[in-house]
């Protein structure tokens, strides 16, 4: 493991590995025991602008590769991952404290999304479309968009990462990829490592470990890159949205949530609490999708609370490499220092504590509250960390406006015995996705992610995929003469 760390730590540009040329580091800790993975020289404004030269350099050329090749690339990439899948857990487990179940769950995906930007390659599909003028052709092709840049999170580093970064390749264009600056292996150079060995050409990919201290905006306001990718806080989101509106550049952006899953008064209780706690509780709560208000209706919020609250008690909190815990670290102090003084303002607010976890350094032990002041700020905002609120409700009207009441749009769940009646209900929430009868934590290759209000802007996967990494061009043909007014 410490070769992994020691051989990343590096800036990989135009196929070269090689340090940055900053005045400071970037340290990478483990979260759960302080260990220092590495120390890693930070990349300067002139280094992410050689990135993105490289990755503009590049380009063309791979947008002119047979479809077929780019593919082989892809296939060869996911035998890579599967080979290697035992480092990556333990890369995982060491920089960011996922949980051996965190672990499998974002290598499965991740593994998904590698299959379906094999298949991305082939979908650029051209069209002709019937012109009212006589004699002429009217060709529509699907390009690349030319240079993606892609920042990716801390608390999905690989998958996230990776579902950008190959189904912009796929499509023909080029990439620089700026991590987290907490998981710059995990959420950068091992996934250049894995790509490099796969025989994908230099300067394709290329990863900038940097921080927005040393280069500021020189990321997301290069002129080449023509579409920012990013997946993070909405605060962050939207000074990127103001940047390159300004610019007139397009954005992806998967932003924060605040997710409800509903339990309706004919729900199958012991299921709706086994969706709830993992829906809450996985990664630490660290998840965009996760639940963080859980709303029950009053006629069984008692057994449901009863329940919940049992099997919160069951919860291993602890080391991440150890296959019985749940909760592993949270990924930094300020993220700990947070979560404990958002459960103590709810507590000062009024909230009714039903567990209250401890905090040891980055290890938050779950917490559950309810009776949380409706006027509370805690109820309309995202809690990255494992604290849930139980919230009890009086009819589905009452149901759906305090879903609704936040100013996020991502996720959700409603559990139900009537499915339409599920389905119903899903249709008067204003988010991208919602569930019926699950969890509201799901990520699927071919379907659109993405979510309304301050959640973000644009889709990814499937379709919606093609939409945010490539244009399309109308070249037209006349066949005979066009006549002209003059």
């Amino acid at each position: 493991m410490s070769s992994c760390f020691t051989d990343l730590a590096m800036q990989y540009i135009d196929g070269e590995w090689r340090p940055g040329t900053g005045s400071w580091d970037i340290i990478d800790f483990n979260p759960y025991d302080g260990e220092k993975l590495a120390s890693i020289t930070i990349a300067t404004i002139d280094e992410v602008d050689q990135a993105y030269r490289a990755a503009a350099r590049a380009q063309r050329a791979w947008a002119d590769t047979n479809p077929y090749a780019r593919r082989d690339i892809f296939d060869r990439a996911l035998r890579l991952v599967e080979e290697r899948e035992q480092e990556i857990t333990a890369a995982i487990t060491a920089e960011l404290g996922g949980t051996r179940l965190k672990a499998g769950f974002e290598l499965h995906l991740a593994k998904e999304f590698l299959r379906e930007a094999a298949q991305l390659t082939l979908r650029s599909e051209g069209r002709l479309l019937p012109s009212p003028v006589e004699g002429k052709e009217n060709r529509l092709y699907r390009v690349p968009v030319g240079v993606v840049g892609v920042i990716s999170p801390f608390n999905f580093p690989f998958l996230l990462s990776i579902k950008s970064v190959a189904a912009a390749l796929a499509l023909g264009n080029a990439v620089v990829l700026k991590p987290h600056q907490d998981t710059p292996v995990v959420g950068g150079t091992l996934i250049a490592k894995i790509f490099e060995d796969a025989g994908l050409p230099a300067g394709l990919l290329n990863v900038v470990l940097t921080d927005i201290a040393e280069i500021g905006d020189a990321f997301i306001e290069h002129p080449v890159p023509k579409v920012i990718s990013f997946t993070g806080s909405d605060k962050v989101g939207r000074h990127i949205a103001t940047v390159c509106a300004a610019q007139l550049k397009r954005t992806v952006l998967e932003l924060g949530g605040n997710s409800a899953l509903v339990v309706l008064d004919d729900a199958d209780v012991d299921y709706a609490v086994d969706a709830a706690v993992f829906s809450r509780y996985v990664d630490q709560g660290q998840v965009c999708m996760a639940a963080n208000r859980v709303l029950v209706d009053r006629s069984v919020a008692e057994e449901f609370t009863e329940k919940f609250v049992a099997k919160v008690r069951t919860l291993k909190t602890g080391d991440p490499s150890d296959p019985q815990t749940v909760i592993g670290p949270v990924i930094n102090s300020l993220q700990a220092h947070a979560i404990s003084a958002a459960v103590d303002q709810a507590v000062a607010e009024g909230a009714t504590v039903l567990v209250r976890g401890g905090t040891t350094d980055n290890l938050v032990e779950p917490s559950v509250l309810t009776d949380v002041p409706a006027d509370s700020s805690l109820l309309h905002k995202e809690i990255f960390g494992p604290v849930a609120l139980l919230v009890p409700f009086d009819g589905e009207d009452e149901a759906i406006r305090i879903v609704n009441d936040t100013p996020y749009g991502l996720s959700g769940a409603v559990h139900t015995a009537d499915v339409e009646r599920g389905v119903t209900f899903a249709k008067r929430v204003d988010t991208g996705m919602f569930h019926v009868n699950d969890g509201t934590i799901h990520d699927e290759p071919l379907v659109p992610f993405g979510g309304e209000k301050h959640s973000g802007i644009g889709r990814l996967n499937g379709e919606t995929t093609l939409d945010a990494f490539t244009t399309l061009k109308w070249i037209s043909v006349q066949h005979g003469r066009s006549t002209f007014p003059f």
